[in-house]
């Protein structure tokens, strides 16, 4: 099996494997690309759960 790639809140870096800590890690993700992406993949997955989030509240 191929190494995953995680993203490293400390380094602010894709990483290939385990390298950091688990707590400042995201992932893994299929490939360095992917794992590049990981704030912006982050920030949309968030938005996409907040609008959710309202219409659920507001009973639509």
């Amino acid at each position: 099996m191929a190494e995953r790639w995680y993203y490293c809140l400390k380094h602010q870096r894709a990483e290939r494997g385990r390298q950091c800590w688990f707590r400042d890690r995201m992932g893994p993700y299929p490939d360095q690309a992917t794992a590049e992406r990981a704030i912006e993949i982050a920030h949309q997955r968030n938005a996409t759960q907040d609008a959710a989030d309202r219409t659920w509240r507001e009973g639509d």
